[in-house]
């Protein structure tokens, strides 16, 4: 890579695997970078921003490699307005998304604005909101290259009525070289990563806005637990990287504050 995650403010969370706490709302991106593709995870709060989330990326990757696909994780403005900025990249995100993007632009728009976004950038991300071209109704396989596997999960309804989860398993550091014995001995000691959009947030409480699906959101937690399993490290949508045990005790917690088992 031409330079390391932490000169451009990213944090590597596993070999060919880094995030982004993005300013003002503390939104998470990630990317993942295989041999020949490279998937961002979530695109930003407007287009300004993913235009310099790809910028970042392509400085990541090198002049060899580019970012060629997205996961939206839910329909919120803070993760999917600068979507538009990834022109050309296969789109992925949670069934029912593009219906969210088709009929409540406005409503999209207006949350944005009440949340301190310049009128006219959320006027321009509304207008310019990108649909996905793949929508996940269960799971959904990437090979990105190299031995670079990434598995797209929809376990909603929880925070909103569309949640997907993006789980990369464990990631060999230089895929284009590794041979397959050291290929499978590096998989095997790297932990798996699961991005969990706004499902788990850790800078504050879990945020249940008028979309949310309380009554499913436990259950969403545990479909990610399912998934990731006790050793991974699951990055929420909000603040720092967590383990298992603090998911399950948000789990718990959002049990019990919903009223659901």
């Amino acid at each position: 890579m031409s330079v390391t995650w932490e000169e451009l403010g990213w944090e590597r969370v596993a070999p060919r695997v880094g995030r982004r706490r993005l300013p003002v709302w503390d939104c998470t991106v990630g990317l993942v970078v295989g041999e020949g593709a490279a998937l961002m995870i979530d695109a930003g709060s407007s287009l300004g921003e993913g235009a310099r989330l790809r910028a970042e990326a392509q400085r990541l990757l090198g002049p060899d490699r580019r970012v060629t696909h997205l996961a939206l994780t839910h329909p919120h403005f803070d993760h999917v307005f600068g979507a538009a900025a990834f022109a050309g990249v296969e789109v992925f995100g949670p069934v029912g998304l593009d219906s969210v993007f088709a009929h409540d632009r406005e409503e999209l728009r207006t949350d944005a604005v009440r949340n301190g976004l310049d009128p006219r950038e959320a006027a321009e991300a509304a207008d310019l909101l990108v649909h996905p071209r793949h929508s996940v109704s269960g799971e959904w396989t990437l090979d990105l290259g190299g031995g670079v596997q990434v598995l797209l999960a929809n376990v909603g309804p929880g925070h909103t009525g569309h949640d997907l989860a993006v789980l990369i398993q464990g990631t060999p550091d230089t895929p284009s070289t590794a041979s397959t014995a050291s290929t499978a001995s590096t998989l095997s000691s790297s932990p798996e990563i699961v991005f969990c959009g706004d499902l788990v947030e850790e800078s504050g409480d879990p945020q249940a806005g008028p979309d949310a699906v309380t009554s499913h959101w436990p259950a969403a937690l545990d479909r990610l637990l399912d998934l990731g399993g006790e050793e991974a490290v699951y990055v929420p949508g909000h603040g720092a990287a967590v383990n298992a045990a603090f998911v399950r005790a948000q789990r718990n917690a959002l049990a019990t504050r919903f009223g659901v088992s």
